[in-house]
């Protein structure tokens, strides 16, 4: 089992991640972001993982810290499952429509963190979540998960729909990436030999 837990503990935040690459979808979440567990359910369910956070953070003053350190903490726990990548498919990408929504999520298991989210959502907040905030989640998974990651919503008009396709195509996206390339059995899928 490709499997990790991780703990985060700062001044700001307490945060628990246990992730299995090899899961079937089985999700746990305590957060007190009631939309961003929703969104956080739709990884688990549609890249097969099975997710459990434990957050605890200074909500109180506002989301940023808690969201940015869970996008953190499950980067780690994910590089950590991931192990050294040999054999894997490597690259993973998903279209998902959600009425009329539409995003694309690709990446590359690269070793190398990076981020290009272009998402203009239709208003700044789904009930009381600031949808800035999913940028900054998705900037602490990249910088400790070590992949490249490409984000671009294509339509939508309706905000919880543009975020739920984000979320869903990076699932997807996840699950593709990880999978074992049986053509690539014994090998790593990079010209550099390592990632």
């Amino acid at each position: 089992m490709r499997s990790a837990k991780v703990t985060r503990n700062t001044l700001e935040t307490q945060i628990s991640v246990e992730l299995n690459l090899d899961g079937t979808g089985r999700a746990s979440f305590e957060t007190g972001l009631p939309f961003l567990d929703h969104m956080l359910d739709q990884i688990a369910r549609h890249g097969l993982l099975d997710i459990s956070i434990i957050a605890k953070g200074d909500l109180h003053i506002d989301a940023h810290h808690t969201v940015e350190d869970m996008g953190i903490t499950l980067g780690q726990a994910f590089n950590q499952a991931v192990g050294n990548k040999q054999g894997l498919t490597r690259y993973g990408h998903a279209y998902v429509p959600l009425d009329e929504a539409l995003s694309r999520v690709v990446l590359d298991l690269s070793g190398r963190p990076g981020l290009v989210f272009n998402c203009d959502f239709v208003r700044s907040s789904i009930g009381d979540f600031d949808v800035d905030l999913f940028h900054e989640f998705f900037q602490g998974f990249v910088n400790h998960a070590l992949v490249t990651l490409h984000i671009d919503n294509l339509a939508g008009k309706n905000a919880h729909h543009q975020a739920e396709t984000i979320f869903k195509a990076f699932g997807r996206a996840l699950r593709m990436a990880i999978e074992t390339d049986v053509r690539m059995a014994g090998m790593m899928p990079s010209t550099k030999g390592c990632l």
